[in-house]
This record gives structure tokens, sequence and C-alpha cells, in this order.
């Protein structure tokens, strides 16, 4: 088990993965530090991780996407929660199912600038105070999505597929610094996301769980702690888990 000692950014944590994350640390009796934009959700999260575990917690809300207050959010992050040991780099989405030819620009350039451009800037905000210690732990949440395309899948796998590329690059630049880097890439899992994706369409998000048991949050959080609790000679670079009736981004069983 890892230090109790240690404090873990979740960024995204209003939600899904996010969340069920800083409910497994928090449980651990880690500091947690929360971002997300959405005030209300990640204020009623603190409250929930604090009464029930006795953790301290701190919220830091911005909008990932802006890099200007990335930088200014870990800026602000007080003594009391310094420094951070291992960054989750959660947020991301997919917004839009379409065919390449009648795909949404705008869901494009928000799912790069969510899934990928808002990790490189809170990797890079954060990189600095694990350099000077020669320690720290960047876990990426990926995608099965950034393994292989399918079909009216083109803007998320073109994201998922940087991430997964970004982990690899920053792994080898980091081996000097002896800083673990570990890729997760979940398949279907049962949150938010399908809603997200089919832009509020109840039915459409619901079917995509149907015929079979997808992974849950909590599934995804065990994981991801695992990784971490690893020792200091041992890292997970990458990791693909999927329900049992999913083999990959574009075969499941559906009974």
């Amino acid at each position: 088990m890892i230090n109790p000692a240690k404090t873990v950014l979740v960024t995204g944590a209003t939600s899904g993965f996010g969340e069920a994350m800083a409910v497994k640390f928090a449980a651990a009796q880690h500091r947690i530090i929360i971002t997300g934009r959405r005030a209300e959700r990640l204020e009623l999260l603190k409250q929930r991780l604090e009464k029930d575990y006795g953790v301290p917690v701190l919220v830091l809300c911005f909008d990932i996407r802006d890099r200007q207050a990335c930088f200014a959010a870990v800026a602000s992050i007080p003594e009391t929660f310094a420094p951070i040991d291992i960054l989750i780099n959660n947020a991301g989405g997919a917004w839009g199912r379409d065919n390449v030819a009648d795909a949404n620009l705008d869901d494009w350039e928000t799912m790069l600038d969510t899934n990928v451009k808002g990790l490189m800037y809170m990797t890079k905000a954060l990189l600095p105070q694990m350099i000077a210690r020669k320690q720290g732990h960047i876990v990426n949440i990926g995608s099965i999505a950034g393994k292989e395309p399918y079909e009216n899948g083109n803007g998320y796998n073109a994201a998922k597929f940087a991430v997964e590329g970004f982990s690899r690059a920053l792994r080898i630049d980091l081996l000097p610094h002896h800083i673990k880097v570990t890729h997760v890439a979940p398949g279907a899992a049962e949150t938010e996301f399908s809603l997200v994706r089919f832009k509020g369409d109840d039915e459409k998000a619901a079917a995509v769980y149907k015929g079979y048991e997808p992974l849950t949050a909590g599934d995804v959080a065990d994981v991801v702690y695992y990784t971490t609790t690893l020792p200091q000679h041992v890292c997970i670079n990458d990791l693909t888990l999927t329900p049992t009736a999913q083999a990959n981004s574009y075969t499941t069983y559906k009974s």
C-alpha cells in the first residue's frame, strides 16, 4: 500500500471515473485534490470525502481547456497539499458519433482540447516539482478507442491515440527523473460518457450498454489504484481493461 501521506490530484472529478478514483484514494487515507468545471459537484464530493474518510480535500474549479487556468490552479495549491505525488489525468470525453464527412468541427476541437491539450497542460504544470524531487507518478486515462479505430469514432479516436502517444513519449523523457507514467485504457464503462457523446439522448446512451455487463467507474478506479501501489522499481506502462463481453473497441458480444 502506498504511503498515506501522499497527495493525489484527480482531474475531471465531478463524475464517472474521476469521482470514483477520488473516493478510492480517499478511502485509502490520501490527501485529495479534485478538479473540474462544475463547482457544486466538486463541493459536494469534497464534503462527502471529508465526512466519510476524514481526509483533507482541496477543490480547484477551472476549465482544463484553458492553459492559463491550468497553470494558475497548480500555482494556487497550498503547501499543506504539496508536493503532488500522483497526478491522474482523467478529464476528457467524447462528443458526437458521426461519419468523418458529417462530423462537427466544434466537437473535434472540444475533444482535442479536453482529452489531449488539457492533459498536456496539467502534466507540464506539475512536472517541475516531480522532477525536483525525482519522484512521482502520472496516470493518463486513455481508452481502447486509442488502441484501434472504429466506424464513426474519428475525432475521439484521434484524441485517444494522441493520449497514448504522449504517454509513451513521456515515459521515455522522464526515465532519468525516476517518474512513473502509466497509461490506462478502459473499454465500455457505464458512466455519463455515452450521455455526453449523444448530447443528452437518453435512449441512444442506454442502448450502448444493453445486452452485456459493462465496466463500472469503480472497476476502473480499482485498477488505477492498483497501478500506484507497486514497488518503486515496478511501473505498469500500459494497461487495457474491458468488460468480459468486449474484445476490442469494435467487438462486443451482446446477448
